[in-house]
């Protein structure tokens, strides 16, 4: 258990750990640099740039994966997206199928294990900047799937590091938790966001056609794993929500890693229990668990509660540069 991160006493809560960006954080107004990109089959997603001054071919590039129904008006997104440039680094966010405001194409989306359009993404990326090094951040699902295709590479990696934060490591035994006690709040409010995006896919696709319910059938569904049985397992090419569970939870790829990389996960995390937490012998040598007490879900708010610090941001940053450090002297 890390003694690191120490929280004041009255951040110590796990809820309002996690809330309190959501309720509290001033978002910095932004002048992004929008790009719409388009995947292998045709469809696209929305890329938000933010570069530090002076930027030029070889300023290294954060490339940022948010969390479920995250985008560029989530807190940690603008808060961490503003600390790396700040430090000197370009940052992209990549935002997942329909994740951006406009509805994709295809009848299919994202998901927690979706990672075909981050490797084309990152790919395009280095091959367009050849000269720059390039790093990852993964928040929630994003970090879950980011982890998954660390694993993947195995010591073919493009990413010079690599940072995960609360990820769902487990999804199943996450689906489970989240259904849990208060923590069903949390559950029902990321579903009923899921539930917005799928309808809004009825206007664009036959998605019933699909899926064989129509919107009120959809209205219906309360849980991860009934939306994830109904929508995110078939049109995914799954047999089951267990059966997506099971191949995408990133726990299963850790040992694979050779990119080095920092997960951060708090033990009083709401959305999952301690039962997902990897041990030692679970992980390759290049990565490194950073478990703490508290700090909730995408928390980790140091400071007080009326002048915070975000810790998990300034973790990211120092991994990065000491990363950047080493590379350039071994060079």
């Amino acid at each position: 258990m890390s003694d690191t991160f120490i929280p004041s006493f009255w951040m110590k809560n796990k809820h309002l750990q996690t809330l309190y960006q959501t309720f509290f954080r001033k978002i910095i107004k932004t002048n992004f640099e929008v790009e719409k990109f388009i995947l292998e089959d045709g469809d696209f997603l929305e890329s938000y740039w933010l570069k530090t001054k002076n930027s030029n071919t070889t300023t290294p590039l954060v490339i940022i994966f948010h969390g479920l129904a995250g985008s560029y008006k989530s807190p940690y997104i603008n808060g961490i997206m503003h600390s790396l440039t700040k430090a000197g680094y370009n940052t992209v966010l990549m935002h997942f199928r329909g994740c951006s405001g406009k509805v994709n194409t295809l009848p299919r989306s994202y998901h927690s294990g979706e990672t075909g359009d981050a490797l084309y993404f990152i790919n395009s990326l280095k091959n367009r900047f050849p000269e720059t090094r390039l790093f990852a951040v993964g928040y929630s699902l994003g970090g879950n799937m980011l982890l998954k295709l660390l694993g993947e590479f195995k010591d073919n990696s493009p990413l010079s590091g690599a940072v995960s934060i609360s990820p769902p490591m487990e999804l199943d035994t996450c689906a489970n938790a989240i259904n849990q006690g208060f923590s069903h709040i949390y559950e029902r409010h990321l579903v009923n966001d899921l539930k917005k995006g799928l309808i809004k896919k009825y206007a664009v696709n036959d998605i019933e056609s699909y899926i064989g319910i129509n919107i009120k059938g959809v209205k219906k569904l309360k849980t991860f794993w009934e939306f994830d049985s109904v929508y995110t397992a078939p049109i995914h090419g799954f047999e089951s929500s267990q059966d997506y569970y099971t191949k995408c939870s990133s726990r299963q790829f850790l040992k694979d890693i050779h990119t080095p990389t920092l997960i951060i996960h708090s033990s009083d995390d709401p959305f999952m229990n301690t039962q997902m937490i990897p041990k030692k012998n679970e992980m390759s040598k290049n990565v490194h668990l950073e478990l703490t007490k508290h700090g909730g879900h995408v928390g980790f708010i140091a400071g007080t509660f009326f002048s915070p610090e975000y810790y998990s941001e300034i973790k990211i940053v120092n991994f990065f540069k000491t990363l950047d450090k080493k590379l350039h002297n071994k060079n």
